[in-house]
C-alpha cells in the first residue's frame, strides 16, 4: 500500500484530438478523427469525423445519461445508464468513461479491493455493481497499462490496452490505445474494436463550450 500511488489525470477542462479506427464484427471499418472536450466530473463531449468535413457521430456524456447522435445511420442513443445497461449489458458511468479514457484505475481504491505487486506493476481487482475490473498499473508512471472488465452475468466485457504514454504538462497521458468491447444488441452479441492515436491533449483552467444537438 505504501508504494501504490496511481496517477490520476489532473485537469479542470481538457480538449484532445486523435485518429480513430473502429472495426465492427460485420467487417465494417470506420476511419476518421475524434475531437474530445471534457469538464472533469461533469461533461464529456466528442465528435467523430471520417473526413471531408463530414461529422458522423456526436456524443454528450454527463452524470445522468449518454447521448449519441448518429448523423449517418440515424441510430441515436439517448439513455440513462440503467437503461443502457438493460439494453447493451454494459455498466457505465461518467466516472468510468473519463477514467478509462485517460488510463486511470477504474475506481478509487478501497480496502475491499485486491491489490498485489508483481515485478514492475501492480495488479488491482475491483468489483462494482456486479462488474469485475482487473487493472495492471505500471510502477514507473503510475498509469493503467491494461484493463479487463467483465460483467458477472457475462452480458458484456471491455478490454483496454495503453502501451505508450506522452508527457503533457508534466503528466502522463496515453498515446496509443486499444479498446475491445463485447456487448448485447437486439440482434445478439456484438464485438467492436476501437484504436485511438492521440495527436494532441491540452488541459485548461478556463471553461470550454460543449455544443450538442440531436
Amino acid at each position: 500500500m505504501d508504494d501504490f500511488e496511481p496517477v490520476i489525470a489532473d485537469y479542470d477542462y481538457l480538449s484532445g484530438r486523435a485518429k480513430i479506427v473502429i472495426e465492427e464484427e460485420s467487417g465494417k471499418i470506420t476511419r476518421g478523427t475524434v475531437n474530445v472536450r471534457a469538464k472533469k466530473d461533469s461533461v464529456l463531449w466528442f465528435t467523430i469525423s471520417p473526413g471531408m468535413g463530414v461529422e458522423a457521430f456526436r456524443g454528450f456524456i454527463t452524470k445522468e445519461k449518454i447521448q449519441i447522435n448518429d448523423r449517418i445511420g440515424g441510430d441515436d442513443i439517448n439513455l440513462t445508464y440503467e437503461e443502457f445497461k438493460t439494453i447493451f449489458g454494459l455498466s457505465l458511468s461518467l466516472d468510468l468513461f473519463q477514467n478509462v479514457l485517460w488510463a486511470n484505475p477504474a475506481f478509487e481504491f478501497e480496502y475491499q479491493d485486491r491489490l498485489a505487486r508483481v515485478k514492475d506493476h501492480f495488479e488491482l481487482t475491483q468489483v462494482r455493481d456486479k462488474v469485475r475490473y482487473f487493472s495492471k498499473i505500471d510502477v514507473t508512471h503510475g498509469k493503467v497499462s491494461e484493463l479487463v472488465s467483465n460483467s458477472l452475468d457475462d452480458r458484456g466485457s471491455l478490454l483496454a490496452s495503453f502501451p505508450t504514454f506522452q508527457d503533457v504538462e508534466e503528466q502522463p497521458f496515453p498515446i496509443d490505445v486499444l479498446f475491445k468491447l463485447n456487448y448485447q444488441t437486439p440482434e445478439g452479441p456484438e464485438n467492436t474494436i476501437v484504436n485511438l492515436e492521440w495527436i494532441s491533449i491540452s488541459p485548461y483552467n478556463d471553461p470550454l463550450s460543449f455544443p450538442f444537438r440531436f
